[in-house]
């Protein structure tokens, strides 16, 4: 590859990004992830076409060397002992290249779902009870991660605990990621400014506690367009920033890290085509409704937080990134298939165009 092009930061990247119809379409993008040399594999998980078990099992299968992560899934959509379970067979199935990634999302989703909403205190516990029953260890619970009288999976594998990777965005999010978690998962349209400060709570957070130095990984996560005709580039960008943006709460944390003015998001979510729309914009409206909806949205917005033009224009971008502190990028927007510009001497092979 050109050295002047070329990444110095590992790079993973998201399968079956956004609304999916069809998940079979993962097989074909974890082959081309794996011909790229990715180093991880993401799985933003959604109720319906993207359940984490079954697919992590096949792209298991597929693969050989790259790391299945999900990001992200919730402690409190399954019983411990069945994300343990999850996570266990997973591993052995992948011969130990599973990643438990967990998020905290907001409380109405919880409300909706007649789940409880996550603390930090029942996020902590759930960390512990699910890597206990993952050592086959048995396990007596009775607090804020609910109440569990007697719980062991029959069976371990002899594999590691996977990693626990937490989805953050603000200050104590991130300070919990670096007491507790092996990794954190940056929000997507972060600018690198705003990464190096998350990276700085982590790492403070991580001295706090008295762990090693680096032991957090920190994953940022990238929306990438790399080499697209600018219509379409528009549409992988603008699509995933009105799906972010829209969300109360979300949209006002991502502006207050980057230090920008949250007046827009008024603008957004008053667009008539978001009037009745609860959940993930993304699950309702075409692309092409999306990237209308994305037009009211500043540029920088967009230009400073993403990596987008050409392959160089990315890699110059992914360095910021790295510079800020990053451990490793997760690409988003554009599935593994598409991202062939950015490793011009990667021979395409199955999947990959």
């Amino acid at each position: 590859m050109d050295a002047e092009i070329s990444s110095r930061i590992p790079l993973g990247a998201y399968t079956l990004p956004g609304r999916v119809s069809d998940p079979r379409a993962a097989v074909a993008q974890a082959v081309a992830a794996e011909t790229l040399g990715l180093r991880t594999l993401w799985l933003s998980e959604r109720w319906g076409t993207k359940d984490l078990g079954v697919i992590a099992g096949a792209l298991s299968q597929v693969t050989a060397t790259i790391r299945i992560a999900s990001g992200i899934t919730h402690f409190q959509s399954r019983h411990p002992a069945l994300l343990a379970s999850l996570a266990m067979t997973a591993q052995a199935l992948s011969n130990g290249r599973f990643v438990l990634g967990i998020g905290r999302s907001v409380d109405a989703m919880w409300a909706a779902a007649g789940l409880p909403r996550s603390t930090n205190a029942s996020i902590v516990d759930h960390a512990d009870i699910f890597r206990r029953l993952c050592r086959g260890e048995k396990v007596r619970y009775d607090g804020p991660a609910g109440r569990y009288p007697s719980l062991r999976l029959n069976d371990v594998p002899d594999q590691p605990v996977p990693p626990l990777v937490f989805a953050a965005i603000g200050p104590k999010g991130l300070q919990l990621a670096g007491r507790h978690f092996d990794g954190v998962l940056l929000h997507p349209f972060l600018t690198p400014s705003a990464v190096a400060q998350s990276v700085a709570i982590v790492r403070d957070a991580e001295r706090s506690a008295g762990r090693p130095a680096g032991s957090v990984r920190v994953y940022a996560t990238v929306v990438a367009a790399c080499d697209l005709p600018a219509e379409e580039e528009l549409a992988v960008v603008g699509a995933r920033a009105v799906t972010y943006y829209q969300i109360p709460g979300f949209g006002e944390r991502l502006a207050a890290a980057n230090g920008w003015d949250p007046e827009p998001l008024e603008r957004l979510r008053s667009h008539s085509l978001l009037a009745g729309i609860r959940g993930a914009a993304d699950s309702v409206l075409t692309r092409e409704q999306l990237v209308e909806v994305a037009s009211v949205l500043p540029v920088q917005w967009t230009a400073q937080a993403a990596a987008i033009g050409s392959p160089r224009a990315c890699h110059e971008a992914f360095e910021r990134y790295r510079d800020a502190g990053a451990d490793e990028l997760v690409l988003h927007g554009s599935t593994p298939d598409r991202l062939g510009p950015l490793f011009p001497t990667v021979k395409a092979g199955p999947g990959h165009k």
